[in-house]
């Protein structure tokens, strides 16, 4: 359980450090406004998802068990982070954080991390392309600037709530968030290494303020972002609280679990390493508790953002706190800049972020698979969109393990890149 830090720091040296450095802030570019996105789609005030990236990013790369895993906030809580703070309030969110956080320390102790290659691909894919469509379906009212107050946490619900109020639909909201898609894309075709998100975002931004366009902005929906950390303190606990929230911590902590793990697989096979899974859950414990006594959301490992600290050159956690303090140094010092940042730009953001965690290059091999794992795949996918993800984790995960015992001699799952 030894931090993967303590073994990379007595080979240290400058060079390792110059890399390092460069790639926490490129990281950092891109973390800000995904971060922001993220709470904002979660329900949340977006200084939220900005804390969670200091707090979370700066402890799982100090005690994570991967050289080069880059924690905050990720598109996969966003649907039952969402569903906590409508159904409990932001400090029912705070306190799921705070138990989920428990329970994944409790698994490093019961050394669950190696349990992640039982859990079949089939029942990932599933949900999160689920997790995808919800969060593309949610990113649908800021994209078109359409006014509507209450959003139902429920997918099929939103969807009928938007369809009632698309006469509100604002034109100039429509075009800066397809500029936003169009210029994200093509940066990442021309630059892939280059922080391309916050430029995108940044640009199109800029023009809503120039152009005087009739825009929502962060600023203009949450007032002014904080200029720092706020003071950690305790959620109020109380054990009908805690029962009532049990479920949601245990969904959060599955979350995190599988997540960061799988990111760690992933940030292996970019750099030949070798991660240890119960260190990595002891950092994201420790970090989702951490979060959660700033106020900030449910963390995890960003595969995106790790893979991006990869090309960026990042070979020790070193960069990933780097990370984490670049993103506070630029809440201190430009968060009026930030509060600029128009609100269709961001959940352009969001939607190439969701079409992205489908993984639409792969649709066509998945289901030209093994019938079994379509049905498997195909039923946790429209659990998660229809029903509830608790139902669907837990269907789709008894399901697939109760598979893996009736086919015995089936491969272990071969985990792929995902951007999250």
């Amino acid at each position: 359980m030894k931090p993967k830090l303590l073994t990379t720091l007595p080979t240290y040296t400058s060079r390792l450090l110059m890399a390092d450095v460069i790639a926490g802030l490129t990281v950092a570019m891109v973390a800000l406004p995904l971060s922001i996105a993220i709470a904002i789609a979660s329900g949340a005030d977006p200084a939220a998802g900005l804390v969670t990236a200091v707090v979370a990013g700066f402890l799982i790369s100090l005690l994570g068990g991967s050289r080069v895993q880059i924690g905050g906030p990720t598109g996969a809580f966003i649907v039952v982070v969402y569903g906590v703070i409508a159904n409990h309030g932001y400090d029912g969110l705070v306190l799921a954080t705070m138990m989920a956080g428990l329970i994944l320390l409790v698994a490093s102790l019961l050394r669950a991390g190696s349990l992640i290659a039982h859990v079949p691909e089939a029942v990932i894919n599933g949900f999160t392309i689920g997790i995808a469509i919800i969060i593309a379906a949610s990113q649908l009212k800021d994209f078109l600037g359409l006014q509507l107050v209450n959003v139902p946490a429920d997918f099929l619900p939103k969807v009928a709530a938007l369809l009632s109020v698309r006469d509100s639909f604002s034109p100039a909201a429509l075009v800066i968030g397809i500029v936003t898609v169009l210029l994200i894309v093509a940066l990442r075709r021309i630059a892939p290494r280059f922080p391309g998100l916050i430029v995108a975002v940044a640009a199109t931004s800029a023009a809503v303020a120039l152009l005087n366009l009739p825009v929502e902005t962060i600023a203009s929906r949450f007032g002014p972002l904080p200029t720092g950390l706020p003071v950690p303190e305790l959620p109020e606990i109380t054990l009908a609280k805690v029962s009532e929230l049990l479920p949601s911590a245990f969904i959060i902590a599955f979350l995190a679990g599988v997540e960061s793990l799988l990111s760690a697989i992933v940030a292996d096979r970019l750099i030949d390493g070798h991660y240890r899974p119960n260190a990595e859950l002891i950092a994201q414990g420790t970090a989702n508790i951490g979060s959660a006594l700033f106020g900030g959301l449910p963390a995890t490992g960003a595969i995106a953002r790790t893979a991006t600290n990869v090309r960026a050159g990042g070979r020790t956690p070193v960069s990933g706190m780097v990370h984490a303090i670049a993103v506070l140094a630029m809440m201190m010092i430009a968060a009026p800049l930030v509060g600029h940042l128009a609100l269709p730009a961001l959940a352009a953001l969001l939607i190439i972020t969701a079409w992205n965690m489908s993984e639409p290059e792969k649709w066509g091999t998945w289901l030209r698979g093994e019938i079994p794992d379509r049905v498997l795949m195909l039923v946790t996918l429209g659990l998660t969109v229809v029903a509830d993800l608790s139902i669907a984790i837990g269907v789709g995960v008894a399901a697939g393990l109760a598979l893996r015992l009736y086919r015995r001699n089936i491969r272990p799952a071969r985990w792929t890149p995902r951007d999250r």
